[in-house]
């Protein structure tokens, strides 16, 4: 989960000691913490990109200029807002401080509107941070290692079961439905195990040719058949030390499978055409979107390669299964879509949810990051109307505006705080670090209840 940062810090820089000490008594008495700076040069050097707030500098200065001073800062940060003051109302200035790229300008003396000009300029600084937070977050999560989200109890079930077996050298079966992330969980086995550091490999036993899916697993050596000019490694010889993941291994064909037993069981392979067999060390995990032991009643899959490979059994729940785990997941595809798109990340709203969780979901998780995509590209009126075209036979776009998308977005922070301090309104002040009265508007305006976050 990725921490809220709201930001009520400001940043006050004038060489007038009046100036300097009634902006600090206003701001203090608004809820901001203050840092008061004579010199425009000494302010530059506590500033840097982490610096979650804003700033308010004079702009006629001396030593160091407004003009200079935000030229140096928008070199190492072109998003830290900077508010000019000035006591010259000079249009040629005022120009260029905007090119510069000043959130605003005001003459002094001031007035009520630039505590608003604040207020907005802090709210920028939010989303800014948010956002890079939620970069870090991403590319942390894209590093290899790979997660398997899921609150529920059925996926805490399974986690507990790939925990538990994880360094073993047990082959692995997994059973799920398309979409659910059945090579997701292999890798998990793998990315996670003693096996790490050596290699994934991963076939589709149901788009190898059969007449080529021999020589793909086990090797062959040169001559062996028309057009093998020379040695040929095979897959298992390839993953030696790691992991080979066999998915739709109900695909196999039997005159293939007698073969495939004879590895797992041997933990040896010959290929196609050789007389010597190579010993290995590797881990199967094989995965089915269908139910192996009907196959096996039927007499399409050997009974003695099932009962081999279920050794250790991991059954995937279907998400209309654990309906629980769709807002976590929706948020976390979503997060990687506006990082991977550069665009805005919207708030889950209630609505929103409601939409999620009265989908089916018969793509599985497929099918919940494809939406969670589409509705950062487009919006989710959009999305959703585009999955439901075939049914409604319309679409309506709801083209927000920033300030709607801004909205959702505190709101979406909001309600997460309330949620993760179970309603307490103390609490959630403290992680919002924001006054009482501003939390009370905030829930007010969104229509949010303290009770409807208390266990």
């Amino acid at each position: 989960m990725i921490e809220a940062v709201v930001c009520k810090q400001v940043v006050v820089i004038d060489d007038e000691a009046m100036i300097r000490d009634s902006l600090n008594q206003l701001l203090t008495l608004e809820g901001y913490e203050v840092q008061c700076f004579s010199d425009a040069s000494i302010a530059l050097s506590r500033l840097s990109r982490n610096f979650y707030g804003v700033v308010l500098s004079d702009i006629n200065m001396p030593t160091m200029d407004g003009l200079t001073f935000i030229e140096q800062v928008k070199a190492f940060d072109s998003e830290l807002p900077v508010i000019f003051l000035t006591g010259y109302a000079d249009v040629s200035v005022a120009v260029r401080a905007m090119q510069l790229g000043a959130y605003d300008l005001f003459e002094k003396p001031l007035n009520e509107n630039l505590l608003d000009c604040i207020a907005r300029a802090s709210d920028k600084r939010a989303l800014v941070m948010e956002n890079r937070a939620l970069k870090r977050a991403v590319e942390k999560t894209s590093a290899p290692g790979v997660r398997i989200l899921g609150e529920t109890l059925k996926m805490q079930h399974m986690m507990n079961l790939l925990n538990t077996v994880i360094d073993t050298p047990a082959d692995v079966l997994i059973e799920g439905e398309t979409g659910t992330g059945k090579e997701l969980v292999a890798r998990y086995l793998h990315d996670h195990s003693n096996r790490s550091s050596c290699q994934f490999v991963a076939i589709n036993c149901g788009a190898v040719p059969e007449q080529l899916i021999e020589s793909e697993l086990f090797g062959a050596v040169s001559g062996a058949y028309t057009g093998a000019t020379q040695d040929r490694k095979g897959k298992f010889e390839f993953a030696q030390g790691g992991t080979v993941f066999l998915d739709e291994i109900e695909s196999t064909p039997l005159s293939l499978q007698v073969k495939l037993l004879r590895v797992l069981e041997e933990r040896k392979v010959t290929p196609v055409g050789a007389n010597k067999a190579i010993d290995l060390d590797i881990r199967i995990v094989a995965a089915t979107k269908v139910d192996l032991l009907s196959l096996v009643e039927k007499g399409e899959f050997r009974a003695d390669l099932y009962y081999r490979l279920s050794l250790v059994k991991v059954s995937i729940p279907a998400l209309r299964d654990r309906k629980a785990d769709i807002p976590l997941l929706f948020k976390y595809f979503s997060s990687i879509a506006a990082t991977r798109f550069h665009k805005p990340l919207g708030a889950l709203n209630i609505e929103l949810q409601q939409r999620l969780l009265a989908h089916d979901w018969p793509g599985n998780v497929r099918e919940l990051r494809n939406q969670a995509e589409r509705a950062v590209l487009l919006g989710p009126d959009l999305a959703f109307a585009q999955s439901d075209s075939s049914s409604s036979g319309s679409s309506l776009s709801l083209d927000l505006s920033l300030a709607e998308k801004v909205s959702f977005y505190e709101q979406s922070l909001i309600e997460e705080a309330l949620e993760l301090n179970h309603g307490s309104i103390k609490d959630t002040m403290a992680t919002l670090q924001i006054a009482r009265k501003t939390l009370y508007d905030k829930m007010s305006k969104y229509n949010l209840n303290r009770d409807m976050f208390t266990d």
